[in-house]
């Protein structure tokens, strides 16, 4: 609560990390929810925005045929799962490892050359 005063305060957005527990890791569904956030009583009532980055790959990183089987290979999903003042939902987007880096969808390089735009 004191990081949202100071916000308010210094009128900047505050980014405050957390960590999951580790019932993500459990049984077949991995995708978090809030309910997965350590102390999450606190941040549910308090945070304005809560978004988690999730890789189902991850999950599969020692069974390449199931990357293989369940197209999971280069995929990743920014999930909205809370918004005081918008839409809840979730955002496909490609994951380059090799460039530690998010992008669209839908995008293509051209000549196969990495566009540092994307």
């Amino acid at each position: 609560r004191r990081l949202k005063e100071l916000a308010r305060e210094l009128h900047v957005p505050v980014v405050c990390l957390a960590q999951l527990n580790r019932q993500t890791e459990e049984g077949g569904d991995h995708r978090p929810k809030m309910s997965n956030l350590r102390e999450s009583g606190s941040i549910e009532q308090d945070a304005d925005v809560v978004m988690f980055v999730h890789r189902e790959e991850y999950y599969y990183q020692a069974q390449p045929e199931k990357i293989k089987e369940k197209n999971l290979a280069g995929k990743a999903e920014i999930i909205v799962a809370k918004q005081r003042n918008g839409p809840t939902g979730v955002v496909q987007l490609q994951w380059e490892a090799s460039l530690t880096q998010f992008r669209n969808l839908a995008y293509k390089s051209i000549d196969g050359l990495p566009n540092d735009l994307g």
